[in-house]
């Protein structure tokens, strides 16, 4: 077993919260991303961290859609440039902050991308009308399958999600055309759920389905979109926390009774 649901790695607080504010409770409720804030080191990082080393070692075939393709690489060395001070280089080897050495290896992006942070990356290529998956490492994903999303555009990829409607997904693709590499993005979500989880790679068998015990926790994921400058693709990262509901501030906790979250995790 890579995940003790008896001893789940949790935070004990949510940075950001979607229904606080409107213009976050609203779809896509996108916000500009400073890059410096991109990508986060807190203190689940290190039990994350092991989480995804054995996730990749054990079920690579489940956690991974390696590519070594130019924008795979691209989006390797935008990761690289962007790392938080808490990391070293050592020649062709990164020191994470919890002491986990990592060997860059160029001839497998995704596989070097997992290793190095919390967060999940996903590389959308325009192929056609809309951005399609083409590589991804996904070790937290919330109940859906990489292989089942992969080769897949927006719009298919996000059917199960109850509030993606066709307004929303056009409105999606449209931001995702109009994208500057200079002026990145944010949203955050977050579910209601009763297993607290982060890796569920349960398949999807239709649109998803309300918590079947007590919403005992909070699932929220930020989630940042960074445009590459040579390949035009586009960085989907997936920072995961889950929380006990109780956990929540006070003012956090008053905002989500005035605005319930109804999608459920």
């Amino acid at each position: 077993m890579f995940e003790d649901p008896a001893a789940p790695i949790l935070h004990d607080s949510l940075p950001e919260v979607p229904w606080a504010a409107a213009g976050t409770r609203r779809l896509p409720g996108t916000q500009p991303l400073a890059m410096a804030d991109w990508l986060r080191v807190d203190t689940a990082f290190a039990a994350q961290m092991g989480l995804r080393e054995r996730l990749l070692a054990g079920t690579p075939e489940t956690v991974l859609a390696e590519a070594a393709t130019d924008p795979a690489r691209e989006m390797l060395e935008t990761v690289l440039d962007w790392l938080p001070p808490d990391y070293r280089r050592d020649g062709d080897r990164v020191i994470r902050p919890d002491g986990g050495a990592v060997t860059l290896d160029r001839d497998r992006p995704l596989s070097t991308l997992g290793r190095l942070h919390v967060a999940d990356f996903c590389l959308m290529e325009k192929t056609g009308p809309e951005h399609v998956l083409t590589a991804a490492v996904l070790c937290f994903p919330a109940r859906w399958r990489l292989a089942e999303k992969l080769g897949r555009p927006l719009t298919a990829i996000h059917d199960p999600v109850p509030p993606y409607d066709g307004d929303i997904a056009a409105r999606v693709q449209r931001m995702f055309d109009l994208m500057r590499p200079e002026a990145p993005l944010w949203r955050v979500n977050a579910a209601l759920t009763d297993d607290p989880r982060l890796s569920q790679p349960e398949p999807n068998h239709g649109r998803r389905v309300a918590p079947t015990g007590r919403a005992g926790y909070i699932r929220s994921e930020r989630q940042g979109l960074v445009k590459l400058p040579r390949s035009g693709a586009v960085v989907f990262s997936i920072e995961t926390r889950v929380i006990r509901l109780a956990a929540l501030s006070a003012a956090q906790a008053a905002a989500l009774a005035e605005h319930p979250i109804t999608e459920a995790g």
